[in-house]
């Protein structure tokens, strides 16, 4: 297998069923679940685990879809490790069940099998709008649409899911698996409108005078922060959010350089190196400014990191680029807790030290702190009827995190607009 294929397959095999029911056999089938209580989207693993482990497969999947419109998604990417099976009790005796494995076995048998977990609900309520179709928008969308309301996501791009799409690797979250999904929600009511920016092809006053009840903001943060050294100006200098899209979307097909360095220390950072090395790159390392253990990469893609022999240099910041004839020739940088420097060949470097999002104001005049997130209470910001949820308000940015903010958001629109109804008697 060539290095472009081992980037379009999926990194992980699937169970089989013999070796998922034996997994699934370990469960201790604690009474008040520690791995439940763990998982920030309520997916409820102690419960499926239960019914596979007892043969019935289709109540586990069930379960999954039920709690998680976004189950097959989450289990490709959610750092599980930190989450339900960091908390898993078997933790103290040997090692956590395989909690991921088994949420993605089993969303594999729902496809498999054609199964239709959830049914459309007539939309008898009011018009909610969705700015951004990222696992919060998603995740949001489909709770709504399933208590009834007519919901409508709008994008920007041609392409749905935002950073699904855009940015996660093929081999770590295939885009049959997000268009599965998506094509889900589509099933369940909800309308897609792309490449409709809000802001420049319409705007939030617009969208109420269409009758949009309630907002919600659910833009992600997929912009590249950048640094401010010498040499920032040359080719081969890249944005790590700008590479993996483009890596994905075109299937790989991308110019790599033969000497890469990737600055930063989280998910984006793993995958951008990942991708590098997977694509045919044989000289990839990163530099981190803190110690390995700060790193804020989920541990198992450290460790996938680390078995594909690429090195990171930790406790070092950068200093500056040196070109030739305009292009990235080396890079240097000094130590953050001594005096050290170090000097590597490079022609691309690629930086991925965070995210920000397009200026928030651009879309509504809601408030936001120093770090352009949005300040919330109950998910409502300070405008009325206009909420935000996922990446661009605070707590993790992972994932699940999101699939989480959607539910919860979706959960006080809807008590916004039942006090709202209540108080002109319209129910």
């Amino acid at each position: 297998m060539d290095k472009k294929n081992t980037y379009l397959n999926e990194r992980e095999k699937l169970l089989t069923p013999l070796l998922a029911i034996e997994e699934a056999s370990r469960c201790l089938l604690c009474h008040d679940a520690p791995c439940s209580k763990a998982c920030p989207s309520a997916t409820d693993p102690a419960k499926f685990i239960r019914s596979l482990r007892f043969r019935n497969i289709k109540g586990a999947a069930e379960t999954i879809r039920e709690n998680n419109v976004l189950g097959g998604i989450c289990a490709r990417v959610c750092p599980t490790s930190k989450y339900c099976e960091d908390a898993c009790s078997r933790c103290g005796i040997d090692k956590p069940i395989e909690i991921r494995k088994l949420q993605r076995y089993l969303t594999a048998y729902e496809k498999a099998t054609g199964m239709t977990v959830l049914e459309p609900v007539e939309a008898v309520k009011e018009k909610i709008a969705i700015i951004g179709s990222g696992p919060s928008g998603l995740s949001a969308a489909a709770s709504l649409v399933r208590d009834g309301y007519k919901v409508t996501v709008f994008e920007q791009k041609n392409k749905l899911g935002g950073w699904l799409s855009y940015g996660i690797p093929t081999e770590r979250l295939p885009q049959s698996v997000i268009d599965d999904e998506i094509r889900y929600i589509k099933d369940l009511g909800v309308e897609f409108k792309t490449n409709c920016k809000i802001g420049q092809n319409i705007n939030i006053d617009d969208l109420k005078q269409q009758g949009f009840k309630a907002i919600l903001i659910a833009v992600g943060m997929q912009n590249s922060k950048m640094i401010n050294i010498k040499g920032m100006e040359l080719n081969g200098v890249l944005k790590g959010t700008e590479y993996l899209s483009e890596a994905k979307s075109t299937d790989g097909d991308i110019d790599i350089g033969e000497h890469v360095i990737v600055i930063g220390g989280g998910d984006v950072a793993i995958d951008c190196a990942v991708t590098t090395k997977l694509l045919g790159c044989e000289d990839v390392k990163i530099v981190y400014r803190r110690t390995i253990d700060k790193m804020p990469a989920d541990i198992e893609e450290i460790k996938h990191l680390q078995s594909l022999n690429i090195p990171i240099y930790t406790g070092f910041k950068p200093e500056e680029i040196i070109g030739k004839d305009g292009s990235v020739n080396r890079f240097k940088a000094v130590g953050m807790f001594d005096d050290a420097s170090l000097e590597l060949v490079a022609d691309r470097i690629i930086f991925a030290i965070g995210q920000e999002a397009d200026p928030i104001k651009n879309i509504a005049d809601v408030d936001v702190n120093d770090k352009q997130i949005i300040s919330i209470c109950d998910y409502q910001t300070n405008i009325e009827g206009v909420f935000a949820a996922g990446d661009i308000v605070e707590g993790d940015k992972t994932v699940v995190y999101a699939v989480k903010h959607g539910k919860d958001a979706a959960i006080e629109i809807a008590n916004y607009l039942n006090e709202m109804a209540n108080v002109k008697g319209d129910r």
